[in-house]
């Protein structure tokens, strides 16, 4: 049995393109080929741009910072523009060590196309003497596989790819392509082709290219394939020239699972403009196993060298197996069925949607096909990382600067990525803090009758009962004592106890204490809050006084609150709850007029760090703060009273993600305040306070990231040690003054206040309002 070469025709004075036989033709612009200095082609698509941050590179080619891919050259090669090759080539894939086999009519031996890359295990196998080609059409299709890039003309899609060439054609079948003269193509018999298979796959092939067509394959054929696809060689062949709607018959073994194992392409053809070449044989039958790249115009050398133009799925095909040589180069892991699948899945859509009967899977491109897919891991430790946010930074980080971070990713294919993380760390979004602190709507209710007292906060009106933290005004707080707590009691003289809900251990410790300070709106103690977003589910305070001296201990459970990373979720207010235990040990004494507070608090956050999270790409850091703090309040004499407070803390924090590493973090907060009762009318208050809400002051997180990926072990190879950095640019300090007196039966007050860098964010605006409030008893 014979089989045409697809070759349309040779090549033609004035442009003509004479159409013979089954396959490609090739053509000159007149009887003068085109220059090799010709401008470039018009782009199809647009030139890539520089890969964002966020996006993983592929790792394991090493790339080339300093060459430039885009060129002349490389817009006149319209295949590799077409499937954006440029982005296999930027991470360093050019085909090299990639042994790509091809079954047609032999190579220029004359050409320096090729030099060294052409295997001298390269042989005839259709019984002539050389492999050495006479009717171009080999050449033209090993070139633009595999051309050289030497930036003149254009060069082929794995252009350091070693190619193996079985010449094939029936002795005497073919002619020389000369200008004016026409050929019926080359015949190929069924033995040559099987042998060719054969040769190509025992020559250590990745990918084998068959720009032939004709009868449906026999037998000998077939199980020459099913032996490549066996040892997990690709095979593409061309979809055949006729127009039809189905594939060459001799393309069909594609269809056949036994054969194919999933690993044989059809390479049907398409202009630069994603069209369907008027001559490409379309999906049909085959959709499942067919994918199209360009087959028209494409720029390569005849049998003597001269560069024309050619046009034929027998281009087709060489383009996409010069992109197989490409993926199996960057990722030396993977199977020939994962390469096929990858090519398959990142196609282009065309025509229909999906799978169609014109496109099949679409159009060759390699933009995401070097993209990671489905699930991404960090290498070696199997934590899920995230191409948009990987961590939040809680306020008291503010806007650090955490620097360049970078990893090694596996996606689903097992395909090594280094992926820049440190720009997937968030900040934490600067709280509106006077919204939450006026919470319009609530009520809070209270009883007492001096040993036990009750508290409680509700919103009215809501379908369910909505237990909110305790809402108390200017004058409660220092009124609070056993108020303060949903339920506080005195057990004796000297011992007092109370639990609640939605509210702090600090407070209520503070509460059974008596301590006396103005209430502010924003500018907060920071002594008596976590300092990030946080909500207390259920605490508990202990006090008893010896003599002057008085001892206090306090329990608390709650979940540092990180906002949802997707923005659909954090626009519905939804928050992420990481739990903490927090414990506390207070003593007081008074001196006087002077009462001084010193505390030791522990806090345990079971998956966040001061409030921040890490996802276990980033360790899934954990962490112990040490806070210790103290505080004075003075009575000056005349209604006048000054306050001060501060709090150091050091934070350890560890890592449970399978990362080693860990980091130590030093934090701060201050606040200083002063106030006069009766300034204008008996029971009125006038207070200011100036703070600095918790801070990190310095330290970070140290983790050891694999750098590098050994693709023989399937193992990391190299680990380096990076700084997380957690101390923001930013210093937030607020300032505030706040003025309230009876009005009634109820009080009305008002509060001014200025938040320098809110959030700890130096680039926000400086934030500053005004709020107005009417409270009354009922």
């Amino acid at each position: 049995m014979n089989l045409k070469n697809m070759f349309l025709g040779s090549t033609m004075v004035a442009g003509a393109l004479a159409t013979s036989g089954c396959g490609g033709s090739g053509s000159s612009a007149g009887s003068t080929p085109p220059p090799a200095s010709a401008a470039p082609a018009p782009l199809p698509n647009p030139s890539p741009t520089p890969t964002p941050v966020t996006t993983p590179a592929p790792a394991p080619a090493a790339p080339r910072p300093n060459i430039n891919y885009d060129t002349g050259e490389y817009r006149n090669s319209v295949g590799a523009v077409s499937m954006n090759a440029i982005t296999a080539y930027q991470a360093g894939a050019t085909g090299n060590g990639v042994v790509a086999g091809i079954v047609d009519t032999g190579i220029d031996l004359e050409s320096q196309e090729f030099g060294d890359r052409l295997l001298a295990a390269s042989r005839n196998v259709a019984g002539g003497a050389s492999v050495d080609d006479v009717s171009g059409h080999g050449t033209a299709v090993a070139f633009t596989l595999a051309g050289r890039r030497n930036d003149t003309g254009s060069h082929g899609v794995a252009f350091d790819a070693q190619l193996f060439v079985a010449r094939g054609d029936t002795p005497g079948s073919c002619m020389q392509e000369m200008a004016g003269s026409a050929s019926d193509g080359c015949l190929f018999s069924e033995s040559a082709i099987a042998a060719g298979v054969d040769a190509a796959r025992n020559a250590g092939a990745r990918v084998i290219n068959l720009s032939l067509g004709g009868d449906a394959a026999g037998n000998q054929v077939r199980q020459a394939l099913a032996r490549a696809t066996a040892a997990g060689i690709i095979v593409v062949i061309s979809a055949g020239n006729d127009g039809k709607a189905d594939p060459d018959g001799f393309s069909l073994p594609a269809l056949d699972a036994a054969v194919s194992k999933g690993l044989i392409i059809i390479a049907g053809s398409v202009d630069s403009s994603d069209r369907i070449s008027n001559f490409s044989n379309r999906a049909g039958t085959g959709a499942a196993h067919y994918l199209t790249a360009v087959g028209e115009g494409v720029r390569a050398p005849g049998a003597e060298g001269m560069p024309l133009l050619w046009s034929g799925t027998s281009f087709s095909a060489p383009q996409i197996a010069g992109a197989v040589a490409l993926l199996a180069q960057a990722f030396p892991n993977l199977t020939g069925k994962q390469i096929v699948e990858l090519l398959f899945r990142t196609a282009r859509d065309a025509g229909a949607a999906g799978i169609d009967s014109v496109y099949g899977n679409g159009v060759l491109d390699l933009t995401e096909a070097f993209r990671p897919q489905g699930t991404m891991a960090v290498a070696g430790t199997g934590a899920t990382a995230s191409t948009s946010v990987n961590a939040t930074l809680s306020a008291p980080m503010g806007d650090a600067m955490t620097g360049s971070l970078q990893t090694l990713i596996l996606d689903s294919y097992d395909r090594a990525f280094t992926m820049e993380i440190g720009g997937t760390v968030r900040s934490a979004a600067p709280r509106t803090m006077l919204a939450s602190a006026l919470t319009d709507g609530y009520r809070t209710l209270g009883a007492g009758n001096g040993r036990i007292g009750i508290a409680v906060t509700v919103a009215p009106g809501a379908s369910d009962t909505a237990w909110q933290p305790l809402s108390l005004g200017i004058d409660e707080a220092t009124r609070a004592r056993g108020m303060a707590a949903s339920i506080a009691t005195r057990l004796s003289e000297n011992l007092s106890f109370a639990i609640a809900t939605s509210q702090s251990g600090t407070a209520l410790a503070a509460g059974l204490a008596g301590a006396s300070q103005p209430a502010f709106l924003i500018a907060a103690d920071p002594t008596q809050s976590s300092g990030f977003a946080a909500a207390a589910d259920v605490s508990a305070a202990i006090r008893r006084t010896f003599g002057q001296w008085g001892v206090s201990a306090a329990m608390e459970r709650g979940s540092a609150l990180d906002r949802a990373p997707e923005p659909m979720e954090a626009a519905r207010g939804r928050w992420d709850r990481y739990g903490y235990y927090r414990s506390t040990l207070a003593v007081d004494r008074a001196f006087g007029a002077v009462r001084t507070s010193a505390a030791l608090t522990r806090l345990d956050e079971s998956e966040s760090v001061l409030g921040a999270h890490f996802n276990g790409s980033l360790g899934g850091a954990r962490a112990v703060t040490w806070f210790a703090d103290i505080g004075a309040r003075a009575d000056l004499g005349d209604g006048w009273s000054l306050g001060a407070s501060a709090r150091q803390g050091w934070t350890r924090a560890s890592l449970t993600a399978g990362i080693a590493g860990g980091g130590a973090i030093r934090t701060t907060g201050y606040a200083f305040d002063i106030g006069r009762r009766d300034v204008a009318v008996a029971g009125d208050r006038l207070a200011l306070r100036i703070s600095q809400p918790l801070r990190v002051a310095s330290g970070g997180l140290d983790l050891s990231l694999p750098v590098a990926w050994d693709y023989k072990s399937s193992s990391v190879s190299a680990f380096r040690v990076q700084r997380l950095n957690l101390a923001p640019q930013g210093r937030e300090v607020d300032a505030e003054l706040g003025y309230a007196r009876p009005l009634g039966e109820g009080q009305v007050s008002g509060n001014v206040f200025y938040r320098r860098d809110p959030g700890n964010i130096a680039a926000l605006s400086d934030d500053y309002g005004v709020a107005l409030r009417f409270s009354t008893g009922f």
